[in-house]
């Protein structure tokens, strides 16, 4: 399927990134963290009580995911890019993992932990130089920063969904690694590309709902099932041809 695809959509969640040490968002919360829910954190009604807590929490997450490396299964997608036309990567991952591996065609469906945002403007942003406020304050309009994530209670980016929805409806396979299958609205879009005739795959060490819709089960570790089936499909045969 790799070999002849025509257009490959990846849908990644937080079973990649934790195998290069970044906590799962429900398992971020330990030391002075583990007296908060996190969803008590990442909503937008907990930054307008407390906004200097919930930034000081996304600021040791960003620390997490900037001593984070990029695994071999975040290696081994952005390596499929490069030999497979037509790779759209949709990831519900904020770390910028994928692209610090080398993914360039990356949409980011949950935004960035490593950006901020005007919380009124609602456009990126980056705090004046010398700016010690916790949270630092929005250049363009005084407002106070926030991260450039996706809250509970918040819509997607819209152009990442369309963006997204697309690259499922017009694809012929469908790869889910890593994800839970539970998280909606990205959890639809495999079975959005299954409706348009897409064949869906699944890398994941255990089943989840989207299993018994798979014609592959790839049951592992991204870091292991990802470059594996890169060999297969390409590496044994230079002329890509054999697997």
């Amino acid at each position: 399927m790799l070999q002849d695809a025509r257009g490959v959509a990846v849908l990644t969640g937080s079973g990649i990134s934790a195998e290069s040490g970044v906590p799962t968002f429900r398992d971020a919360q330990t030391g002075l963290w583990s007296r908060y829910e996190p969803q008590e954190l990442a909503t937008p009604e907990a930054f307008a009580r407390d906004p200097r807590l919930v930034w000081e929490w996304y600021a040791w997450r960003r620390e997490l995911a900037k001593q984070a490396a990029p695994n071999p299964g975040h290696k081994a997608l952005a390596a499929l890019e490069a030999r497979v036309p037509g790779v759209v990567l949709i990831t519900q991952n904020v770390d910028g993992l994928h692209q610090r591996a080398g993914s360039q065609n990356v949409t980011e469906l949950h935004g960035n932990i490593m950006r901020s945002k005007c919380s009124v403007e609602d456009i990126v942003a980056e705090s004046r130089e010398g700016d010690t406020g916790v949270p630092p304050s929005c250049p363009n309009c005084g407002a106070f920063l926030r991260p450039d994530v996706v809250w509970f209670g918040e819509a997607l980016p819209v152009r990442a969904f369309e963006v997204a929805l697309e690259a499922a409806r017009g694809c012929d396979l469908f790869l889910s690694v890593g994800t839970s299958g539970l998280v909606q609205p990205a959890a639809s879009l495999a079975l959005d590309a299954l409706r348009n005739g897409a064949v869906i795959a699944e890398v994941n060490p255990n089943e989840t709902p989207l299993s018994r819709y798979a014609e592959y089960l790839l049951q592992g570790r991204a870091g292991e099932v990802l470059p594996a089936l890169m060999e297969a499909a390409f590496e044994r045969d230079p002329g890509g041809h054999g697997g």
